[in-house]
């Protein structure tokens, strides 16, 4: 798809503020519950994600791979070729030398490298009703041979009420409940760390109003090697997880203090 580009993205991380905001963040990025994450408002130029916004794909403007299951109902478009012109360029910074480096330097994690097949990402766009249940991601690319280490989402749609729901939820490794989470506030950036135990969704569907959607730029960064203690021992798809039952961890701790007053 080819459209006119009145808003150029290029070069736009060029700008020294993004290394002074990678560093400035890095400690409470690093140190994060229940794992790391951030969350980045303001992220671009105002002007340029307005635009991104105004112009983002509707359900009936392209051509979008669809999920509707049990475990997650949206819609994306990982193919550049089929996104407006400007969101293909924006896609295109997001996987330039200066992104890649400010996501390295807010992390920690060195040597990352960007996905230009945007594998199970692109962009994403949903509706009244969506979600996506909580899950650890697929941990392996095979086209490039490496892990992945790092999500980057921009959110891009104005004026979100926070009553609509549509929040991304981190959730402990246990499975009893979210530890944090982020709504789709606009130009709100959010990155985390993938591992086997970055559990996260969008558990409770949108409830926005018809005409209303949920716009989104979805990242992810990998790397040839890693050899954290989260790491997997073999590649996997997407692992959808199971809430915790309330009422069998309760008994453990009923069960525990008993203990600590004999």
């Amino acid at each position: 798809m080819t459209t006119d580009v009145v808003f150029d993205p290029l070069g736009v991380f060029d700008d020294p503020s993004f290394s002074a905001r990678a560093q400035r963040s890095a400690d409470a990025y690093r140190h994060a519950e229940p794992f790391p994450h951030g969350v980045y408002d303001d992220f671009l130029p105002a002007a340029l994600a307005a635009e991104l916004s105004a112009t983002f794909p509707t359900f009936d403007s392209i051509d979008w791979v669809v999920r509707d299951n049990e475990q997650n109902r949206r819609v994306y478009q990982h193919d550049e070729t089929k996104v407006p012109a400007l969101h293909r360029r924006m896609l295109r910074e997001f996987n330039s030398r200066q992104f890649v480096l400010f996501i390295e330097t807010l992390t920690g994690i060195d040597n990352l490298i960007p996905d230009p097949y945007f594998i199970g990402g692109g962009l994403h766009l949903s509706g009244p009703g969506d979600f996506l249940k909580i899950h650890a991601d697929f941990n392996w690319h095979h086209k490039l041979q490496a892990y992945r280490r790092v999500n980057a989402l921009l959110y891009l749609t104005e004026e979100w009420d926070e009553s609509w729901g549509g929040a991304i939820e981190f959730w402990d490794r246990e499975m009893t409940g979210p530890v944090d989470h982020a709504f789709p506030k606009m130009n709100r950036l959010v990155v985390f760390s993938t591992s086997e135990h970055s559990n996260h969704g969008q558990r409770v569907p949108n409830s926005c109003p018809p005409g209303t959607t949920r716009k989104v730029f979805n990242l992810y960064y990998y790397s040839t090697r890693r050899d954290d203690e989260d790491a997997a021992a073999d590649p996997h798809f997407t692992l959808y997880k199971t809430e915790a039952s309330p009422f069998a961890v309760q008994l453990g701790a009923d069960y525990r203090a008993t203990g600590e007053t004999s």
